[in-house]
């Protein structure tokens, strides 16, 4: 009679006890819901990662500082083909109309970007990213040394052969000698190095610290003033970006003689539209990622339905003998109900012990930023308890309407 009353404890006893007399039968059943929930930890943990990775590198662009270039920020081929056919290229010009027409403005500086090969006595560095930066740099963007300083106004100015190298440059040349008053041939010609950066990284595998910074104007003595500055711009104040920028934006357009229907022929670059993009494109990773994954648990479902429907027919005898005995029809279906979802529990829970383990074997052979965020495991436990209910229903509902003598008269052990 003790059936008349199970409590919930009874029941979970229960169902652990048939999980337990086919160990292999129950760990093959979960191992898709596993697989699932693994691969969910890894992407939702490497996703958020890279998020903090990138917004910490990003800080490179100030809060207050926008970039005014040729393309902006383009989110496909053709868009990119359409920019490069129609805007013109940024100019000395335009420089000197933000500097002069743009009392938000604080500080306006200008960049042009190229690839070196640097030669220090025997060492040889290919695909170096050279950076041609007026002065003023220094002030928009964040360059903390390492040792040494930048170079002069005065420098800057008068073209002078002074430069700045990014830590990974510095090593690969120097070694362990002190490169701050050596000197870098850059296309031939000589440089004296007067600081050091300090360490950023590498952001998806590419070095962060693999460039020089020479003055623009030496750069442009060499290589000439072709192509399309870009326009880096520090708010006089923190608080009034929005309001620099829309003024930037009325001074260039007014100087390109842009109609009030025309779309601008230029792009502004801020830290948080990177960041909006970069959050796009994760966004969209992890969709397909969870598409995928969702497939699998469905998958993995369907799995668990058909263990507990041959569950039952094999308990036939069990399930005529308890009813006999007193079980209800709420009974029957809470122990099978209970043995699908603990089914599923246990396959979240092996899956996010896989997923941490595979996030921390990433982490220690990659530069994958890679982090768990607490919402990752128990969401994974949640909806893997959700599929055992879901897929676990119908089978337990077979069970709990058996007629009793139908089911004591079956010949199934």
């Amino acid at each position: 009679m003790a059936d008349r009353r199970m409590t919930y404890a009874d029941v979970v006893r229960l169902a652990a006890a048939s999980l337990i007399e086919n160990p292999l039968r129950s760990f093959l059943t979960l191992t898709g819901i596993a697989m699932g929930v693994a691969a969910v930890i890894f992407v939702v943990s490497a996703i958020d990662g890279l998020n903090a990775y990138v917004a910490r590198t990003l800080g490179d662009l100030k809060p207050d500082t926008f970039v005014v270039d040729k393309f902006g920020i383009i989110k496909g081929h053709r868009e990119w083909i359409r920019a490069r056919r129609r805007n013109p290229d940024l100019t000395w010009d335009d420089v000197a109309a933000l500097r002069r027409q743009s009392p938000l403005a604080g500080r306006v500086a200008a960049a042009r970007y190229d690839d070196a090969t640097l030669k220090a006595g025997a060492q040889t560095l290919s695909d170096v990213t050279l950076r041609a930066v007026s002065a003023e740099m220094f002030e928009v963007e964040s360059y903390n040394l390492q040792r040494g300083r930048v170079f002069l106004p005065s420098e800057a100015e008068h073209a002078a052969r002074v430069c700045v190298l990014g830590l990974d440059v510095a090593e690969a040349l120097f070694a362990r000698l002190e490169p701050v008053g050596r000197e870098v041939a850059v296309r031939g010609r000589s440089f004296q190095v007067v600081g050091v950066g300090e360490k950023k990284g590498s952001l998806f595998g590419q070095s962060q610290d693999n460039y020089i910074l020479i003055p623009i104007a030496t750069y442009e003595k060499m290589r000439g003033t072709h192509g399309s500055l870009s326009i880096a711009v520090r708010a006089a104040d923190p608080g009034r970006r929005e309001a620099a920028m829309d003024e930037a934006r009325a001074i260039l357009r007014a100087r390109h003689h842009l109609k009030p229907d025309e779309d601008d022929d230029f792009g502004i670059i801020t830290s948080d539209a990177l960041m909006e993009l970069w959050r796009d494109l994760t966004g969209m990773i992890f969709r397909i990622a969870l598409f995928v994954v969702g497939i699998s648990l469905v998958v993995g479902g369907i799995v668990i339905m058909n263990i507990m429907l041959l569950t039952v027919v094999e308990r036939t005898r069990e399930i005529g003998v308890r009813k006999a005995l007193g079980a209800r029809y709420r009974d029957i279906v809470f122990q099978f109900l209970a043995e699908s979802v603990m089914l599923c529990a246990a396959g979240g829970l092996i899956g996010v012990v896989l997923g941490m383990g595979g996030v921390a074997l990433a982490r220690w052979l990659t530069p994958l930023p890679a982090r768990i965020p607490l919402w990752a495991p128990l969401l994974s436990i949640a909806v893997t308890s959700a599929v055992g209910v879901f897929f676990g229903l119908h089978p337990a509902r077979q069970a709990g309407r058996m007629d009793p003598i139908e089911a004591l008269r079956s010949e199934t052990v």
